[in-house]
């Protein structure tokens, strides 16, 4: 058993040929795939709607499920899309992006209620159940993907650095 980095039992040239491989760290992979995760979850609670609600409703059923999932889906999916489209702007850009295109979101999904409240061509339980499962679904798939996202404690430069002190002081 070796102790303080004691390399004898090894050929000097062991490693000499052998390339280094180096990590990269995609800041963006949580995000990548939480998106990934939030567009399967309102996939798979959109093709549950439809099974629950088109039997029940008809057509209006699948008019108020697809609604629903739509309005409720994109609603949550275009906040990591508006982070990811300014992740490498400084935080308070990012902020920005984020309060404004919630505000535009929160327009648009008032207008769009308001112009469906006075149709019938779609059935109003199958859109609010789905509104509301659609945001669940799609914020528990998205905390899901981030939380499952492989990532480094530590940065491999200054780990390298460290490494590096480590051996020129003799300490392991």
């Amino acid at each position: 058993m070796s102790t303080n980095g004691d390399t004898s039992d090894q050929a000097p040239d062991a490693d000499a040929g052998a390339e280094t491989a180096e990590t990269v760290y995609d800041s963006l992979a949580p995000l990548k795939n939480g998106l990934r995760y939030g567009l399967l979850g309102l996939l798979v609670l959109t093709l549950i709607g439809l099974l629950v609600w088109w039997p029940l409703s008809g057509l209006p059923g699948v008019w108020g499920v697809l609604i629903g999932a739509g309005v409720g889906g994109t609603f949550i999916l275009l906040t990591v899309v508006t982070i990811m489209a300014t992740g490498n702007l400084s935080p308070s850009v990012t902020m920005a992006a984020v309060m404004g295109s919630w505000f535009l979101k929160m327009v648009v999904v008032l207008v769009v209620m308001a112009v469906l409240s006075n149709m019938d061509f779609y059935s109003k339980g199958a859109l609010v159940s789905m509104l509301i499962g659609a945001i669940i679904a799609v914020l528990g798939s998205e905390v899901w993907g981030v939380l499952t996202t492989r990532t480094p404690y530590v940065d491999p430069e200054s780990s390298s650095a460290a490494t590096d002190r480590d051996t020129a002081t003799g300490e392991k």
